[in-house]
């Protein structure tokens, strides 16, 4: 009882018995007994603390080089593994980076096949044996390679998706990209001066287009009307006959997307400047690295970024540094773009099952959660939603898929909820 109720008593004992034992044949054994675990000398732990594994913080997401092109596209979601300067071919001033998804490698090469494509690009080399494609325009030339490996037979980068931490399978590809002549490219030549690209024309005079009859039976009411509100300005090209050609299955860039929402909008709310979008001025500080204020777009795509339309550093996004104009629209980004100009209040809060019960849609778990919820509220407008307007009855929302330029129209053709809203016809001036 004495020596419980005095620890310190029954500690000196102890010592004592030590040293008068320091002599013994079990001296060694009782000294062993006491003596510090030596793996802690090393490793020292905390007294109470439950092991665990050793883990090293995770490394900063790598951001694009300064000098990457701004007319290459990126695919979306995937991410930069590292850059570095291109070894082959050794003379050419080029750059190599390569990147990772957890996307099946048809599906990047798919990507890269119709982006290059649709925006001018001249694939001069595809080959599906190698899964490289080659494409060049005006002094630029990338070179995509694709190549699917096992994620059990190489490490996984720590900037790997977090959607699906852990993919059977990851596709790695490379972009390289250099100039002819070993030119440096004329987006990373500091002692370069550019002349930014001629701007698409910005009359609202009522266009017309030759092929119309083109367009999809049950959007071209809608192309017809808003081509009458003379809001689809496209971009000049070179080729006269092509000039009066509206291309409706042709896929729609993300900046030609921008520049028609903002026309649109503006056009239908003419008369009511609480809801149009302010185009940003040009002493604006840019809001992505590939937009600088030479871009033919820059005040409308910088204005949608400072009103907070579409997710960028301003909104706290560090992930969204580059806008990619030129790399195709998905329909996530359609509808995650368009929906708060149609509610024009905070978007609800939303799940995979809620979507799933609302729209029935089988790939609800391959939408972007910043899209979830623009696409629950979409549903909210009832006939009026832009999905039910572009797509008409479907179970399959296919959010990663481009769109064309039709579609893109048919959700432009109305803005607001059921009862409050104004469509392109509205806005027609009556005759």
């Amino acid at each position: 009882m004495l020596l419980n109720q005095h620890p310190a008593i029954f500690a000196a004992l102890c010592l004592l018995t030590l040293t008068s034992c320091a002599n013994s044949t079990n001296s060694k054994a009782l000294e062993s007994s006491f003596a510090a675990d030596p793996r802690l000398k090393d490793s020292p732990a905390v007294v109470g603390a439950s092991p665990s594994p050793q883990s090293s913080p995770s490394p900063p997401r790598r951001e694009l080089p300064t000098d990457f092109p701004s007319e290459i596209p990126l695919y979306p979601e995937a991410q930069l593994v590292t850059d570095s300067t291109a070894a082959s071919p050794p003379t050419a001033a080029g750059k190599l980076t390569r990147w990772q998804t957890v996307d099946p490698s048809n599906f990047v090469q798919i990507f890269y096949e119709q982006a290059l494509q649709s925006n001018g690009w001249k694939i001069s080399s595809p080959n599906s044996t190698s899964d490289t494609i080659v494409a060049k325009r005006n002094n630029l030339q990338v070179t995509v390679t694709t190549q699917a490996i096992p994620s059990q037979n190489s490490p996984t980068p720590s900037t790997s998706p977090a959607a699906n931490p852990s993919p059977k399978n990851i596709t790695e590809f490379t972009i390289e990209y250099l100039t002819d002549s070993g030119m440096p490219s004329p987006t990373s030549s500091p002692n370069v001066t550019t002349s930014p690209a001629p701007s698409p024309p910005t009359s609202t005079t009522p266009q017309t287009f030759k092929d119309l009859d083109k367009v999809p039976k049950e959007l071209r009411q809608y192309v017809q009307d808003m081509a009458a509100l003379g809001i689809l300005n496209l971009a000049p090209t070179k080729n006269p006959a092509a000039s009066n050609l509206f291309e409706p299955s042709k896929v729609i860039t993300r900046r030609e997307y921008v520049r028609w929402l903002v026309a649109a909008n503006n056009k239908m709310y003419a008369n009511n400047p609480g809801k149009q979008i302010r185009l940003a001025a040009e002493s604006s500080p840019p809001a992505f690295q590939d937009i600088p204020k030479t871009d033919p777009d820059f005040a409308a795509i910088q204005g949608l970024a400072e009103a907070g339309l579409i997710p960028s550093p301003l909104t706290g996004d560090s992930t969204n540094v580059a806008f990619r104009p030129d790399s195709p629209l998905t329909r996530e980004n359609l509808i995650l773009w368009k929906v708060p100009l149609d509610s024009r209040q905070a978007l609800p809060n939303a799940s995979l099952d809620a979507v799933k019960q609302t729209w029935g849609f089988q790939d609800a778990s391959k939408i972007d959660p910043k899209a979830l919820r623009a696409v629950l509220a979409d549903f909210q407008n009832g006939d009026l939603a832009n999905i039910r307007r572009v797509l008409g009855y479907t179970t399959l929302f296919q959010p990663k898929k481009s769109v064309s330029r039709a579609e893109a129209v048919a959700v432009l053709w109305y803005f607001g909820a059921q009862g409050e809203g104004v469509s392109a016809k509205d806005a027609l001036p009556v005759k």
